[in-house]
């Protein structure tokens, strides 16, 4: 069975990578995060603009019942999983790539 180098692990684990060593790695997870962030404020953005439209047409409509209600949370559920893809998740360490590994071995292997 091939081992599982770096590079490999990385396709992966995209996004979720264990703590760089290199200056390099360490540049281009940074990079990658300002990104993220960056593409979660526009998210946010297109977010607020839209449901600001809704709001404004279910107002000059007749205000009747508020059926903006629906694409407001649901794509705020998006919105959410979004913010903790974002800001919430912690890089996967060695120590549980070490673990995963070893219980993907199984007992009696290695």
């Amino acid at each position: 069975m091939p081992r599982l180098t770096a590079a490999r692990a990385g396709r992966y684990n995209k996004g979720m990578e264990a703590a760089p060593t290199s200056d390099q790695a360490l540049r281009e997870q940074a990079i990658a995060q300002l990104k993220k962030k960056r593409d979660f404020r526009g998210h946010v953005f297109i977010y607020v603009a839209v449901n600001a439209v809704l709001v404004a047409i279910w107002a000059v409509t007749g205000a009747g019942f508020f059926w903006p209600v629906f694409p407001i949370l649901g794509w705020g559920v998006g919105v959410a999983a979004n913010a903790w893809d974002v800001y919430g998740r912690k890089p996967i360490s060695e120590e549980e790539i070490r673990r995963e590994a070893e219980r993907l071995r199984g007992p009696g292997k290695g």
